[in-house]
Parts: structure tokens; C-alpha cells; sequence
């Protein structure tokens, strides 16, 4: 795999390695690096991504609505301070001038694109999902153009695209509404052919059907994968964008057809969820990332205060936030509870 195809999220930077002794383990263990929680204050929808060179790169939805942002720095922790740039703004009327919602940067075959979200000037929540393309090698610098709508075999509601790699064949996975389904959005994954085309039709891996899953709105959306232990995780986020608002995991083997939805195994409750023991509320649409040692780091959006005036879209306090990523002697992921207010060392 070329590591345009992989840079997106650190998959195979490092791994989680399931230790005999933890006490030991954690005697050994570099210490980690001290970073504020929040992280970056409102940003929501979150994806930093560990490069080749080992920096760290930040992109997310800001309040407005408005732009792709982007920031650059050697460490997490810096990433709080570091300058932020715009690699783009939305028009002033017609396609792609409405909401503007979580891009995501990701660097294929040698060049670096931006999958995003975005309404109509007429129409803001005409959402489609469309991709960016970058003049150049260097993503801050470089002059960044629509290429062009992801094409998808239903023309509706389209968001949170992700990129990732694995035994060879290059995915895009997705939120989707599907016409006939009377849901907000489900989960796709397919085959990419080109940067804007499927390789093949979808396969949908989930409908929220669950409890928690459509308290408010019936949503699943955000997906992340994570390649560790034999098995693909890939969390995703459910129900409404308030306190609600939490994570779920779906797990395959990863010698399985990823294609064919019978391999995924939803988690029968939340993995995420909010922790009003510690302040924060609605933790979700995460990726994840790795420190310098290639230990995992979660990355996750929420806020330190439950109640909202008004529509929870609206109100700016999703902030960034980040924390380690334990691992159980299975080999799955503990999440934990997220942590409160101050500063986290992961």
C-alpha cells in the first residue's frame, strides 16, 4: 500500500501490542505527552491524522459552517496553538454554498484531496458529499478545487466519506440516507475507483435500529476504522447532536469479505457515550490517530454543558478533545469513560 492510501489516520503506525504483564508494561512505558482538554475549542467532527514525517495535521467542522480549515504541527499538543489556514471557503449562491460539515484530508496516490459535505445555496441541507483537490505537495500551501460530487447510487443525503486501506484494496465508507429506509443516515462501504467513484455497489453495514441510536434522529454516521488485533473496527456516531449523541463499533475479522454486511458484528450498546461524572456531553464523530511511540489516540468532538437553547446544530461548543485508547486483553478497544476538563496525558 502506497502511503498515500494510508496516511489518513495512522492504521499501521504502531499497534496496540496485547501485553502479558500491564503492570510491567506501563514501567516501561515512554511517558506520554501532556496535551489540554479541550484540545481545540469549537471544532467539531475532528480528524488529525499523523504524517510520514511525523507531524501532526488538524482539520474540522468550524460553527459558521463556511470553510475547510486546516493546521500543521510537530506534536499533538501543539495543534492547540498552531496557525490555522483556509484551504478553502464556500461560494457566495448556488451548489456547495449551504453548511459546510467535516472534511476529512487524505493523501492518494501522491496527491492530497479533501472529501467534505456541503448544502446548496438554495437548498442547506441539500447535503452531497464532494471532493477536493490540491495543486501541489504541500497541503497548506497548495491551491486547493472542487473536483467534483462523490458519485453514489442514490443522488441524497451524503456525508462523513472516509478513506481507508486494507489487504490491498483501497475503501471508501460513508453515511448515507437510502431512498425507502426511513432513516436519517446509514453506513456504506465500498470499493474507490477514482477519488469521486465507486468501485463497486455499496455494501450497507448498518441501520440504526438500536435504542440509542435514534434518540432524537435515527443516525449513524461519522465512521472510522481502526485495523488492530486481527480485526477492523469501525465506530461510528448515533442519534442526535445534543447530549444523546454517542458512539457505537462495528467488528470484523480482518481476513473477512468486508463487503458482505453479515461479517460486521454491531455492539449492542454504546462504546462512547456522555459522562455528566466528569462534565462532557455528546462525544462522537471521532477518528484516530497515533502518538510518537505509535501508541492509540482517540479523537473525539463534545461538550462541557448538557443543556442547548435552541437547535444543538447551532450552538458552537463541540470542541476537539483527545485521549489514550486502552486495549483489553481480547484485543478490543476500551474507550472508557471521556475524560473531564484539564489537561490529559496520552
Amino acid at each position: 500500500m502506497t502511503q498515500g492510501v494510508i496516511d489518513r489516520r495512522g492504521l499501521i503506525m504502531g499497534g496496540a501490542a496485547v501485553l502479558a504483564c500491564p503492570a510491567a508494561a506501563r514501567r516501561r512505558e515512554p511517558r506520554g505527552e501532556r496535551v489540554p482538554n479541550p484540545l481545540i475549542r469549537q471544532r467539531a467532527d475532528p480528524q488529525i491524522v499523523r504524517q510520514a514525517d511525523g507531524s501532526y495535521t488538524f482539520t474540522a467542522s468550524v460553527p459558521e459552517y463556511d470553510r475547510v480549515i486546516l493546521r500543521r504541527a510537530p506534536t499533538i499538543a501543539a495543534l492547540a496553538t498552531a496557525p490555522e489556514v483556509v484551504l478553502w471557503r464556500r461560494p457566495a449562491a448556488g451548489r456547495m454554498a449551504g453548511h459546510i460539515w467535516a472534511p476529512e484530508l487524505h493523501r492518494i496516490d501522491g496527491r492530497w484531496y479533501v472529501y467534505v459535505a456541503a448544502g446548496d445555496g438554495d437548498a442547506r441541507f441539500r447535503i452531497r458529499t464532494y471532493v477536493l483537490e490540491c495543486e501541489g505537495p504541500d497541503p497548506m500551501a497548495g491551491r486547493w478545487s472542487v473536483l467534483g460530487q462523490l458519485v453514489t447510487p442514490w443522488d441524497s443525503f451524503t456525508l462523513d466519506s472516509t478513506i481507508f486501506a486494507h489487504r490491498g484494496t483501497r475503501y471508501i465508507a460513508w453515511a448515507q440516507q437510502e431512498p425507502g429506509i426511513a432513516t436519517n443516515s446509514n453506513l456504506y462501504l465500498a470499493p474507490l475507483a477514482t477519488p469521486t467513484t465507486l468501485g463497486a455497489k455499496p455494501a450497507r453495514l448498518t441501520v440504526p435500529t438500536l435504542p440509542w441510536e435514534v434518540q432524537g434522529f435515527k443516525v449513524a454516521e461519522g465512521p472510522a476504522p481502526l485495523i488492530r488485533n486481527g480485526r477492523v473496527f469501525l465506530t461510528y456516531s448515533a442519534s442526535a447532536t445534543d447530549a444523546r449523541y454517542c458512539m457505537g463499533m462495528l467488528t470484523a475479522r480482518d481476513d473477512a469479505d468486508l463487503m458482505d454486511p453479515a461479517v460486521w458484528v454491531k455492539s449492542p450498546e454504546p462504546v462512547f457515550r456522555s459522562a455528566s461524572e466528569r462534565g462532557i456531553y455528546g462525544p462522537g464523530h471521532n477518528s484516530f490517530t497515533t502518538d510518537a511511540q505509535g501508541r492509540d489516540v482517540l479523537v473525539y468532538h463534545a461538550r462541557d454543558y448538557k443543556k442547548i437553547t435552541g437547535d444543538p446544530l447551532y450552538d458552537p461548543n463541540r470542541h476537539t478533545r483527545v485521549q489514550r485508547l486502552r486495549w483489553r486483553s481480547d484485543g478490543t478497544p476500551d474507550f472508557g469513560l471521556p475524560a473531564a476538563n484539564g489537561y490529559v496525558v496520552i
